[in-house]
């Protein structure tokens, strides 16, 4: 047998030659863009949430912990955070780093069950220690309203908020508090004021177990808009249900214009809630618009090159392996990549590719994703031509493309290197991807990504600067 061997070169899902990584690259094109346990077009969740907590265990934690944070953070992702940090309680024992990280990144109260329930996954065993210190120090975020919220849907779940509790015991910082874990011990928390609990099925008197009239719906749903109990992402997931009960559409539009917590929410929400409510298309394009007037204006000549490809086309969530998606029902990864792509400032020309290249109006917000979408067919992924076709023929000071990096194999070789400043955001977690070497590379789908950019360059100029 002979061991002397250099191993191939890994390659795409489509037979392109994809670039050998190191574990923490890896790792971030793993967890950047993953909705946790959701198939996507080429790889199942199972096997992309088995190879995030191999990686971990392949990376120093410290850079595990960073990397936490950050999805939490930054990208505004919810469960592939959680997951890596209960790799990291596997991994990193006794290191300081997991209490850190798990009080970091659990930001909502049911996220505490979230993360047991996640360490419990292969079977129930003790917590280990600086995890249990970790899930301690979370609870003391949260207020009775927030633990309330999400106490009250307990009730089908293998983990509840109080069993944590009672496992990580934390200790209470005054009288207050311990009175507030003790109502959590005895189920005895004040009704959470959400539109949940209001909407809720009468439990008492004569209409017991009814539900609730379209009427007293668009009291509550009313109600709540006026005093400012909504959530933003709630506000958009529910924008359907309250057209259906003939919500005032001025508070509706009022709310969807203050855009009251619209930071925490993925820009492709908006798309989504279009869809589902497609009378309000106009007033989500204004507070989308108003949260691309936001992001920094890049210098110079922009190049926008749109992965259209078919796997581009699959469904971010809900995708059931062997059934085709419902077309314009689900939200894809190529409506993330279009989203973003209709959020840059400055002087930019959109092109898309799949068998073919072409060039698009550059406009902002749902008609720049629209017209993203219905540019050409959804077929093939035939990047290298469509970069050696840009670099011909389009003069840019720099090419962005947004892409899940699956190219397939081509006579060029391997992916041309850009003509000026080069990234390639990548919108999806597969193992493998070939937008590296020259290029920038960008894992995730969150806006973060367009502020990279411009940080990034603002760092490139200063440090030339300095040099010379």
């Amino acid at each position: 047998m002979r061991l002397n061997i250099r191993p191939p070169l890994p390659s795409t899902h489509e037979g392109a030659p994809a670039v050998r990584l190191t574990a923490e690259q890896k790792l971030r094109r793993s967890v950047l863009a993953c909705l946790l346990f959701e198939d996507t077009f080429y790889e199942d969740g199972v096997t992309i949430a088995e190879r995030i907590r191999t990686l971990a265990g392949e990376v120093k934690p410290e850079t595990v912990a960073a990397l936490a944070i950050e999805a939490r953070g930054t990208y505004k992702l919810r469960h592939a955070p959680l997951w890596l940090a209960v790799a990291l309680a596997r991994t990193a024992r006794g290191n300081p780093v997991v209490r850190q990280t798990v009080e970091a990144v659990a930001q909502r109260a049911d996220e505490l069950a979230e993360v047991v329930a996640m360490y419990w996954e292969d079977g129930r065993k003790p917590l280990p220690a600086q995890l249990k210190r970790g899930l301690a120090a979370a609870f003391a975020k949260f207020d009775e309203y927030q633990l309330a919220k999400y106490a009250r849907n307990d009730a089908g779940r293998k983990v509840k908020l109080r069993d944590v509790l009672r496992i990580v015991h934390p200790r209470p910082a005054d009288e207050a508090q311990a009175a507030l874990w003790g109502r959590l011990r005895r189920q005895e928390l004040a009704v959470a004021d959400t539109h949940e609990s209001a909407m809720a099925a009468d439990t008492s008197g004569e209409n017991a177990g009814q539900a609730k009239t379209d009427a007293e719906k668009r009291a509550v749903w009313e109600r709540l808009l006026r005093e400012g109990r909504l959530g933003y992402l709630a506000l958009l997931k529910n924008l359907r249900n309250m057209l259906e009960a003939e919500v005032d559409e001025a508070l509706i539009r009022a709310a969807i214009r203050a855009r009251k917590g619209a930071g925490r929410v993925l820009p492709f929400r908006f798309v989504q809630a279009a869809r589902a409510a497609p009378r309000l298309e106009g007033v989500l394009d204004e507070a989308m618009l108003a949260a691309i007037a936001d992001l920094p204006a890049l210098s110079g000549k922009a190049a926008v090159l749109v992965d259209v490809s078919s796997s581009m086309d699959w469904p971010l969530a809900g995708f059931q392996r062997g059934r085709a998606p419902a077309e314009g029902l689900q939200l894809t990864r190529l409506d993330a990549a279009a989203t973003l792509a209709s959020m840059l400032n400055g002087e930019v020309r959109v092109f898309t590719f799949s068998e073919h290249v072409v060039e698009v109006a550059a406009r902002k917000g749902m008609a720049g994703v629209e017209t993203i979408r219905a540019s050409q067919p959804h077929h093939g992924t035939r990047l290298f031509e469509a970069i050696e076709e840009l670099n011909r023929r389009v003069p840019y000071d720099r090419l962005i493309v947004l892409t899940d990096e699956q190219a397939h194999a081509s006579p060029i070789g391997k992916m041309p290197a850009p003509q000026g400043r080069g990234y390639v955001i990548n919108v999806a977690a597969y193992q493998n991807g070939v937008g590296y070497g020259a290029w920038v590379h960008i894992d995730g789908f969150s806006e973060a990504v367009l502020r990279f950019v411009a940080e990034y360059e603002a760092q490139v100029e200063l440090t030339a600067s300095t040099v010379h």
